[in-house]
C-alpha cells in the first residue's frame, strides 16, 4: 500500500518522495487508489500557499503565484496533455494522423492557443473567487479531477502499449472501491463548507469526463494519456467556473 502510494505522489506531482521498489507493469494502475488523496494533498498545499501569498502580495498577484505554483507541484504534466490534444484533436485528418500528430513534441498552434485559454481562464478564476472559497475548492477540485482519471481508465485505448494502456492494465476493482470512498468522504466535506454547489460541480465534472471521453473515441479511436491530462485540467476549470456563477449572478 505504501508503495502504491508513493507510486501515485511520485507520478502526479514533484513532492520529493519516490518508492525504492524497481516499477513493475501495472504500477500506474495499481496506484491509482491514492489518486484522489493525492489530488486532495496537492490542494491543501496550493491552498496553503496561496493564504501565506495573500499576506504579503495584492490578490491579482496572489493568484498569479498561486497558479505557478498550481503547475509548478503538478510538473505541468496534465498541460502537456492539453496541447497535445489541442493540437491532434482538432486537426482535420484521419485518426491516425491525430496521434502522430499528438505524439510529436512540437507545439502547434492549436496547442499553444489552448494552453493560453486554459491558464488564463484560471487565474481569472482564482482571482474572482473570494479567498476562503478558494482555499477549500481546491483541495476539492484535486481530488476529484484525479478520481476521473479511474473512470477514464476503462474506456478503450488509442494505442496499445502508451500511457493509458499501462494505466489501465492495473487498474482493479479494489481500486474504483477505495478511490471511490476517498472522493465520495471529500465531497461530504466540501458540501459541508461550500454548500450544495460542490454537488453540482461534481456532477458537472462527470459530464465533461462523459463528453471528453466520447469526443476521444470519436476523433482518436479512444483514449490517449493526453486525453487523460485533458481531463484533469478541464475538470478543475469547470469547478471552478461553477463557483463563479454564483458571484456573477449576484
Amino acid at each position: 500500500m505504501i508503495n502504491n502510494f508513493l507510486n501515485a505522489l511520485g507520478f502526479l506531482s514533484v513532492l520529493p518522495f519516490r518508492s525504492k521498489k524497481p516499477w513493475q507493469p501495472g504500477d500506474l494502475g495499481r496506484s491509482a487508489l491514492f489518486y484522489p488523496l493525492v489530488g486532495a494533498l496537492m490542494g491543501a498545499l496550493t491552498a496553503g500557499v496561496n493564504y501565506l501569498l495573500s499576506l504579503v502580495f495584492p490578490p491579482m498577484l496572489t493568484a498569479a503565484l498561486t497558479l505557478c505554483f498550481w503547475i509548478f507541484i503538478t510538473g505541468g504534466l496534465h498541460l502537456d496533455g492539453v496541447a497535445d490534444c489541442f493540437d491532434g484533436m482538432l486537426n482535420a485528418s484521419p485518426p491516425e494522423r491525430r496521434l502522430e500528430i499528438m505524439k510529436d513534441s512540437r507545439l502547434g498552434t492549436f496547442g499553444g492557443l489552448g494552453l493560453i485559454l486554459l491558464i488564463l481562464l484560471k487565474f481569472s478564476c482564482l482571482y474572482t473567487l473570494p479567498a476562503q472559497k478558494t482555499r477549500l475548492l481546491l483541495p476539492f477540485a484535486m481530488a476529484s479531477s484525479r478520481w476521473l482519471l479511474l473512470l477514464a481508465g476503462k474506456q478503450p485505448n488509442a494505442r496499445p502499449g502508451g500511457l493509458g494502456a499501462e494505466f489501465s492494465s492495473g487498474l482493479k476493482p479494489l481500486h474504483f472501491i477505495f478511490a471511490g470512498l476517498t472522493t465520495l468522504i471529500l465531497t461530504g466535506i466540501a458540501t459541508w463548507q461550500l454548500g450544495w454547489m460542490a454537488l453540482v460541480a461534481l456532477v458537472a465534472a462527470h459530464l465533461l469526463a462523459l463528453l471528453i471521453f466520447l469526443i476521444a473515441r470519436s476523433r482518436l479511436g479512444g483514449l490517449t494519456g493526453d486525453v487523460f491530462g485533458l481531463l484533469v485540467e478541464f475538470s478543475e476549470l469547470l469547478m471552478l467556473l461553477i463557483f463563479t456563477i454564483s458571484i456573477g449572478a449576484a
